[in-house]
């Protein structure tokens, strides 16, 4: 009777852990598959289940969706991508907020270069970079309200920050060449936020006024201020995914070394589930391998952190099939938790073969 009470025990703890084993085997496999694809509201639902089914059917697992803010239309569409199979993060433009037609009403929200032009209505590089102020108490409460919006939307996994960050300090030195700029130092176009809200603000921490500085591109308790409104802005949105039981991810610069010089970023130190690091080689004129550098040091530096990393890939930007699956098989192996594609629309049928292809064999 001992014999195979204990034969029974046995063959339980075997069990057991033969199903720690599967599951943890299960765990370290998975590498998911994402692109980002802004929606047009005048696309009929048939148009979008066949661009769902495209995206399934070639290895995605997750699209990022830009409605421009709409809680209507995210609603329209996750029921839509869920059906097949994909899941949904809801995508926003944070700071820049091109068109907004609230902040549009409030000049005193958008940032400010060290020139002393708003980009209300004197904007840097392209018409659309219209920022709003991290430090304005109004601009940001109603950036958290267009969040919360979105946040309620049932079915989403997550709201997914975009330009959370400063307008570019330092362009990719690839795209230089199309405003015939040269950035050897911080121009005082291209440095923001010397807005009233920020200034003010950074005087009342600090005792010191930016504007009358010499030099204040080289003061380190204003550089760390406006890197701390950009995390300040992060971290509520944290607070308000996570009330209506979602997540929060973001597309961010390369790595966070390079993010903060370029862009005031640095999202090692954000409060934030996911982050989508845009390692898109061709801006930097680098090679494929460059995705692999980037990726590994972005999760070197989030080690220690609760936050995971999804490589971001340019689709225009990649040359070949073979250069594809170089980049994607090159994030996996640096740490990333899978890769996301920019974007849906510029995926052929090659590429998501190739995709379907290095999934099938992970």
């Amino acid at each position: 009777m001992n014999y195979f009470k204990l034969l029974i025990i046995s063959l339980f703890f075997v069990a057991c852990n033969q199903q720690k084993q599967d599951s943890s085997k299960v765990e370290k496999n998975v590498f998911e598959f994402g692109v980002w694809t802004t929606a047009n509201p005048s696309k009929t639902n048939e148009d979008y289940i066949a661009e769902f089914k495209k995206y399934k059917d070639g290895g995605i697992d997750e699209v990022l969706i830009n409605t421009n803010t709409d809680p209507e239309l995210l609603k329209r569409l996750v029921p839509l991508a869920t059906q097949q199979g994909l899941k949904v993060h809801a995508w926003i433009m944070t700071m820049n907020r091109p068109g907004d037609t609230i902040a549009l009403k409030h000049p005193d929200w958008y940032m400010v270069s060290r020139n002393g032009k708003s980009c209300f209505d004197d904007r840097p590089y392209v018409d659309y970079y219209q920022w709003l102020s991290p430090s304005h108490p109004e601009a940001r409460e109603h950036i958290y309200g267009l969040l919360e919006e979105l946040a309620k939307v049932e079915g989403i996994e997550s709201v997914h920050l975009d330009y959370i960050r400063y307008p570019d300090v330092f362009l990719p030195v690839g795209l230089l060449p199309k405003y015939n700029l040269e950035q050897n130092t911080e121009l005082p176009d291209y440095d923001f936020d010397y807005s009233d809200a920020s200034v003010n603000a950074f005087i009342k921490e600090f005792g010191k006024d930016p504007r009358k500085m010499e030099h204040p591109e080289i003061d380190m308790e204003w550089k760390n201020f406006r890197l701390n409104q950009i995390k300040n802005v992060v971290d509520h949105a944290y607070e308000i995914a996570h009330k209506h039981g979602k997540t929060l991810t973001a597309a961010v610069f390369p790595y966070p070394e390079m993010a903060d010089h370029m862009v005031r970023q640095r999202w090692d130190k954000w409060n934030i589930d996911e982050v989508y690091p845009m390692i898109y080689h061709n801006f930097y004129n680098e090679g494929a391998n460059w995705v692999g550098f980037a990726t590994k040091q972005g999760v070197e530096d989030l080690k220690g952190r609760k936050t995971k990393l999804n490589t971001g890939i340019y689709i225009p930007g990649v040359n070949s099939q073979e250069e594809l699956k170089e980049t994607i098989l090159l994030a996996k192996k640096m740490g990333a938790k899978g890769v996301s594609f920019f974007d849906g629309n510029a995926l052929t049928e090659e590429d998501l073969k190739t995709i379907k292809e290095i999934k099938a064999s992970l």
